[in-house]
């Protein structure tokens, strides 16, 4: 049905263009197509991505030594963006749509039993000098390795406190700013409002609401090409750029193991509900092909045990703890690039059950056309205190026009 759908507005985009449509062809990465309205009161850029996945997997067995555990081949991401402006460039939007099986899982009765289809689908209206209000479902001002696209990443996937702590999309209202503080210091302030419970979810608030602010200082300036949110240092800076961010996220009455992430907690009598709240702060440094990125996360939850109405355990719990991520990389003049990632997770031991793990990630990426065209290798060794080790192997194409 979505396949059938997406043809249809391709053509009815096809036919409209020919009548009345200024049609331009852009360049590889810049896009499928270029509509222009005829009186120049919309706009609209349509592009596709694909991700193809090769990964191996190993894990210490009995006798101390590692073992496979499966390889597998996928497509990891698939997905149609659509962005411009309506009626006015002070008003504008995004639509992303994600294809792949790993994009619309997630489907349960809160999501009407239905495909996740809708990453994104927001406009961003630039009401008053330097304000924006962005209305609809995006990411979360929140940490800066989610904030990243997965096209824009400088190693194959995320890190572990990323996949542990992020509070990644919601649907609600977001209000920016920025302003300098003399001529090249730079600060932008972000508020969120929205509903707590992540992308997607159609069925009414089930506990409170989520609470987001963030806040950026850019002492050099804004990075060459605002790269500030992409990996890798491509544009080479001529002079340092330095981005310093902290982000606290309170997430009320929250009925997820991982704030607007993870498991619902249920109990005898419906919902477990309780007050999560996540700090973030990071770092982002770029000068001559040089980057760093540094982030710590610190989650605390106000009753992290689900427990029924006669105090019994119900298994759920909040995922409290926090996480270091430090990952550096140097982009050679040929644009082949070598990256290296430490990351350390320790949750709250007593609530989760849960050993501190390390990641050890040494990755090789060779981008062709910048990141729209790159061909990305890494090479990830877990540890887990008390636990078995673990070997981690991928191999990634990333196709973006």
């Amino acid at each position: 049905m979505c396949f059938r759908i997406l043809t249809v507005l391709f053509l009815f985009i096809g036919l409209n263009s020919v009548k009345s449509q200024e049609v331009k062809a852009p360049a590889f990465g810049k896009g499928i197509l270029n509509l222009v309205g005829k009186d120049s009161t919309w706009s609209m850029n349509v592009s596709g991505r694909m991700q193809f996945l090769g990964i191996g997997q190993w894990s210490e067995n009995d006798n101390e030594k590692l073992s496979s555990i499966g390889s597998n081949f996928l497509i990891r991401r698939g997905r149609l963006k659509f962005k411009g402006f309506a009626y006015s460039p002070k008003l504008k939007y995004k639509v992303e749509l994600g294809l792949s099986n790993r994009d619309i899982s997630g489907a349960s009765e809160f999501t009407h039993d239905a495909p996740r289809y809708i990453l994104d689908a927001f406009v961003m209206w630039n009401f008053y000098e330097n304000f924006e209000l962005w209305i609809g479902q995006t990411k979360l001002p929140g940490n800066i390795e989610r904030i990243v696209s997965s096209a824009n990443m400088q190693l194959v996937d995320r890190s572990l406190l990323n996949n542990r702590f992020t509070i990644d999309r919601d649907m609600g209202a977001q209000l920016r700013h920025k302003f300098y503080l003399s001529d090249k210091f730079l600060i932008r302030e972000a508020f969120a409002l929205s509903q707590g419970e992540g992308r997607n979810v159609s069925k009414g608030n089930l506990g409170g609401y989520q609470y987001t602010t963030r806040l950026e200082l850019l002492p050099f300036g804004a990075f060459t090409g605002n790269t500030e949110y992409v990996g890798s240092d491509l544009k080479r800076e001529q002079s340092p750029k330095l981005l310093l961010g902290v982000a606290y996220d309170a997430n009320k009455n929250a009925v997820k193991t991982r704030s607007n992430q993870g498991n619902y907690m249920f109990t005898d009598t419906g919902f477990y509900e309780t007050d999560i709240n996540t700090l973030f702060v990071n770092a982002i440094f770029k000068y001559n092909g040089f980057s760093f990125l540094g982030e710590y996360a610190d989650r605390k939850a106000d009753n992290a045990i689900a427990v029924n109405k006669d105090g019994t355990v119900t298994g759920d719990v909040v995922q409290v703890g926090k996480g270091l991520n430090l990952m550096s990389g140097y982009v050679f003049k040929n644009n082949l690039e070598i990256t290296g990632r430490y990351t350390s997770v320790e949750l709250d031991k007593q609530i989760t059950n849960e050993n501190k793990e390390n990641q050890y990630t040494f990755g090789v990426s060779k981008y062709l056309v910048g990141h729209k065209l790159k061909v990305q290798t890494d090479a990830t060794y877990l540890t887990e205190v008390g636990g078995p080790d673990g070997l981690i192997y991928r191999l990634q194409l990333e196709v973006h026009f």
